[in-house]
């Protein structure tokens, strides 16, 4: 009983032993049987390798999917997992793509590959997973694009040698897509630049550059695909600055081009008139006053002037700074010395081979005391009507009619400095410098009645004086008329009231006269302690004339 009651007690112990290993290999069964489920459900799968266009529209097909499970097999699940998982969607056992309006496949955003995973699922349960990669192929839909740092407005030197790189210009294309560039013919400043190489942007200098004719140009840069059926391009329009270089000489102004368009001055001569008076004094010019300037005007270098010649032992000086000239001591003798010739040279403080000379002509004139004048105010003058082209004015008794002045600073009273010149200006006559009037008589007609101005004009001292010519037209074969009434017969035939008012009014003349040379002696006396007699003599008037006088008697 007792070994019986031990032996139960024995096998008691050995089944609970037995149980947690019973309990293991049935877990081991189920697992092995698990696997051999999972195997037999989804089958055939592998890894997906496939390529799309960028921009292909939405379903656009990227594979079939070759899971399968055997018949009566437990539900299949099929899921896209992934970063980019969001790009595909599945249509039974195809796998598309997924896209938008608003939402496009582009290369050059997303990349080259989409990389997402299949999944397959039973039950819930992951059975397997594949990797899903699709290229993304690339299609021509971008231009190219300059970077902006390499168009910016730039500066070069006009003094840049021909044939330099001057610039660089850079695009971009976002498909890679090889670029070449062209200078546009048509923008303005085209003929200044070139490119050697078209593929490296290299600009460069093709004709010399001048600050003083262009101080800036434009040009247009077009960048353009070159291995591209679409040759997508862009343009820039690029500001080269030009900056001034010191390779102009200074000149003396008024500047005067040697021919138009070239930007080389001829020197002014300057000139001016004094008197034996004058010394220590400050000259003026015409034109003036002497000065000069930088031909660079970018650089505005300061300038130095000197005379080279005619000083006449220091007689002249000359302000190095400002180009002002000094009459240090008066002239002795007008006769031995009539003009005076300097050569000024202007020149760079600091470069003295860059300079340029002028001539300075001073004349020396005599002391004018009496103005020019007309021995009479109006002249008569007669023209008879002809088919000739020419024909001298006469005066009474077919005399050659002659206005001319008297000078009494002359001895012989012929100045020989004055110019005769007619007003208003017309076809019909012309004025000789002897005083001799000329007629188109072709173009005359028979009555006609011309009052014309004769200005005298001292060219020397600048003084004017004027008288009328009054001419008439005397139809053909009528005689001249042999003389001017007298002083008896004019007042013949009027009452002795009238004759005695026209005798006052002559009279008046007279006095007139007389008190206008008065006034004029007394002014001549004013004008020589008058610091400014001067300024005439540089505007060509004699220091005597400070205003145009005429004197009639």
């Amino acid at each position: 009983m007792h070994q019986e009651v031990h032996e139960h007690r024995d096998q008691s112990q050995w089944r609970k032993m037995l149980r947690p290993c019973r309990l293991l290999l049935w877990e081991v069964a189920l697992r092995l049987s698990y696997h051999v489920v999972t195997a037999g459900i989804c089958l055939g799968g592998s890894d997906i390798f496939a390529s799309v266009k960028e921009n292909s529209p939405t379903g656009e097909f990227i594979s079939n999917i070759s899971i399968r499970g055997y018949p009566g097999a437990n539900t299949v699940k099929l899921c896209l997992t992934g970063d980019n998982a969001n790009w595909f969607y599945l249509e039974g056992r195809t796998i598309r793509l997924n896209t938008s309006l608003s939402r496009v496949l582009d290369r050059e955003v997303q990349g080259s590959v989409l990389i997402a995973e299949l999944t397959c699922y039973e039950d819930d349960v992951m059975q397997s997973q594949y990797r899903i990669l699709v290229e993304i192929v690339n299609e021509n839909d971008n231009r190219p694009n300059f970077l902006p740092e390499t168009i910016q407005p730039f500066t070069i030197s006009e003094l840049t040698p021909v044939n330099s790189v001057v610039f660089t210009v850079k695009a971009v294309d976002a498909d890679g897509d090889m670029i070449s560039y062209i200078i546009d013919q048509s923008s303005p400043d085209a003929w200044f630049f070139r490119i050697d190489l078209p593929n490296s942007g290299n600009i460069v200098l093709n004709k010399p550059l001048d600050y003083e004719t262009r101080t800036h140009l434009e040009l247009i840069i077009c960048a353009q695909e070159s291995n591209s059926e679409e040759k997508f391009n862009t343009t820039a329009l690029l500001t080269v600055n030009i900056e001034d270089g010191d390779d102009q000489y200074p000149h003396f102004l008024p500047c005067t081009p040697v021919s138009p368009g070239v930007p080389v001055c001829m020197s002014p001569t300057y000139t001016t008139n004094i008197t034996q008076k004058h010394q220590d004094v400050i000259l003026e010019f015409s034109p003036g006053p002497i000065r000069a300037e930088d031909g660079d005007r970018g650089i505005d270098t300061p300038l130095i002037y000197s005379i080279l010649s005619g000083d006449d032992q220091s007689r002249f000086v000359i302000n190095d700074r400002t180009g002002e000239l000094r009459l240090t001591r008066g002239v002795d003798d007008r006769r031995l010395t009539p003009n005076f010739t300097l050569n000024i040279m202007v020149c760079q403080v600091d470069d003295r081979l860059k300079y340029s000379v002028a001539s300075v002509l001073v004349r020396v004139l005599y002391e004018n005391t009496f103005p020019p004048v007309f021995n009479r105010t109006t002249f008569k003058g007669f023209i008879i009507q002809s088919s000739s082209p020419a024909s001298i004015v006469s005066t009474y008794g077919n005399q050659v009619l002659q206005v001319q002045v008297s000078d009494r600073d002359f001895s012989d009273g012929l100045n020989p400095n004055i110019h005769y010149s007619l007003h208003p200006l017309s076809g019909l006559y012309q004025v000789t410098q002897r005083g001799v009037l000329i007629a188109r008589t072709d173009q005359l007609h028979a009555f006609d009645r011309h009052i014309l101005q004769v200005i005298a004009r001292d060219e020397e001292s600048g003084e004017e004086v004027s008288a009328s010519v009054d001419i008439e037209v005397l139809q053909r074969g009528q005689a001249v008329p042999r003389g001017a009434f007298t002083e008896q017969q004019m007042f013949g035939d009027v009452d002795s009231r009238l004759a005695g008012g026209i005798a006052v009014m002559i009279l008046l003349m007279f006095l007139s006269a007389f008190l206008f040379l008065l006034l004029r002696t007394m002014k001549r006396r004013r004008l020589q302690r008058d610091p400014e007699e001067h300024t005439a003599v540089a505007l060509e008037k004699h220091p005597n004339v400070v205003q145009t006088q005429t004197l009639t008697l």
